[in-house]
């Protein structure tokens, strides 16, 4: 699974792609990233799945498209 990362967030993953396998769920995903990169438990971001802002755990397919976004506001 290919997951997408913008703003900030690319820092600690040091890119704007990373590639997980075997990712049933959002949850798992969350639990896999920060274990693998901790830094991220501090930092607040959404998380989209197929360009949709999810709040709560989303089943994810291997065709989903992942992106997680840093925190934005408008004006």
């Amino acid at each position: 699974m290919k997951i997408l990362v913008f703003g900030q967030l690319t820092d600690i993953f040091e890119g704007s792609l990373v590639r997980l396998k075997d990712i049933p769920d959002t949850d798992t995903m969350i639990d896999r990233l920060e274990e693998k990169y901790p830094a991220l438990k501090k930092m607040k971001y959404l998380i989209a799945i197929d360009k949709e802002i999810v709040k709560e755990n989303t089943v994810l397919g291997e065709e989903s498209e992942v992106s997680l976004l840093p925190p934005f506001s408008g004006g």
